[in-house]
């Protein structure tokens, strides 16, 4: 961006796509590309954030981190304040949280808390503790003061695999503790970084939240299913589908329903957005979605399983997959039986038509041309 820019690390080139990409995450006209960039670059108005680690692998900071071109670390970490984060300050102390407590004192009621990490509530919290308090307390006492919390990966949002039965900590998401603060999930094993990014600077440019679905998750990000933009689609319409992993099938890019995708029932922007720098998401590389972005099918069902879709088999009208079935498919079966409901269709409209009158004037004497 130049000497002196306010982000140093990245160049203009690629700060620009960066606001270009949320503004069209955000549907915002091409227009608004320009208020997104000043937003962003307003040191003034960069917003305080005080994130919290709970029983999560760190895997979410690491998506976000670890990214590059352009190097969204960077950027997230200059465009907002983040006065505390456990992983980035380990080595600080007590010196870390006299920051947390000195940013909540101050910015009561303006910062936003990111949580990462489910809480267990079993026997008062004592499986988590940071600081010698334990993650329980820190929420409730943080949460207090947070002008909104962002929940980000799965697991703060609705309890993650730590959750997931007999789940011995009692852990939960934010959303079953917090109860009277706006609460945005933003699911994922681990979430996208541009959809935390999007709702932070959707948050920074109009001074709200961005419009939430049912679940708490930004309707931006988590409004389609992943099906519906999938590259295997295509197959997917036409009955073509891998039958193992490995096989031919699967090798030519079919689609993965029958190795037990979720992405007919998941909703999330992977397809779209994709990782590594938007050039690669699961289904890509050939492995079925695992459906992370939904309570109830992460971790509590098994990979092979299939979930309920509606006719998860093409239409008759399709030609047969397999050349050696030619003839024999359902295909000529629907064509038999149009053709022979055509056929009905035209004989009674030749009987209808023997039973209607001639026409006007003809066998009537009176209305002759004679």
């Amino acid at each position: 961006m130049g000497k002196g820019s306010f982000f140093p690390d990245v160049s203009r080139r690629d700060f620009i796509k960066t606001c270009l990409t949320v503004s069209a995450m955000l549907g915002l006209p091409a227009s608004m590309v320009s208020t997104v960039a000043a937003a962003a670059e307003k040191k003034d108005n960069r917003p305080t954030v005080i994130w919290l680690h709970f029983q999560e692998c760190t895997g979410c900071s690491e998506s976000l981190l670890r990214s590059s071109h352009p190097a969204l670390g960077t950027l997230i970490l200059d465009m907002i304040s983040l006065d505390y984060h456990e992983t980035l300050m380990a080595g600080s102390g007590h010196q870390a949280e006299k920051s947390l407590h000195d940013s909540i004192h101050a910015n009561k009621g303006k910062y936003i808390l990111v949580v990462e990490g489910a809480i267990p509530t079993k026997d008062n919290g004592i499986y988590c503790k940071v600081g010698g308090k334990t993650a329980l307390e820190s929420l409730r006492t943080v949460g207090e003061g947070a002008a909104a919390i962002i929940a980000v990966g799965t697991c703060a949002s609705y309890g993650g695999i730590q959750s997931v039965g007999p789940n011995p900590t009692g852990a939960v998401g934010v959303r079953d503790i917090i109860k009277d603060k706006p609460i945005i999930n933003i699911p994922g094993c681990p979430p996208n970084p541009y959809n935390f990014l999007s709702t932070v600077l959707h948050y920074v440019m109009f001074n709200k939240l961005p419009a939430l679905d049912q679940l708490g998750r930004p309707l931006f990000a988590y409004g389609r299913k992943i099906h519906e933009h999938c590259e295997r689609r295509a197959h997917f319409d036409a009955g073509r589908f891998a039958t193992a992993f490995g096989a031919a099938s699967h090798a030519e890019g079919y689609c993965l329903y029958k190795l037990g995708c979720k992405g007919p029932a998941t909703y999330a922007n992977c397809s779209v957005v994709r990782f590594n720098d938007g050039v690669a998401w699961p289904i890509g590389i050939g492995h079925p979605c695992i459906g992370c972005t939904e309570p109830e099918l992460l971790f509590k069902t098994a990979i092979a399983d299939k979930v309920q879709i509606h006719e998860p088999t093409p239409f008759d009208s399709y030609a047969p997959v397999d050349l050696k079935d030619k003839g024999k498919g359902p295909a000529p079966l629907t064509t038999g039986v149009m053709g022979l409901a055509a056929g009905a269709a035209i004989g009674a409209g030749v009987m209808m038509a023997r039973k209607l009158p001639d026409g006007p004037g003809k066998g009537d004497d009176h209305g002759s041309a004679e």
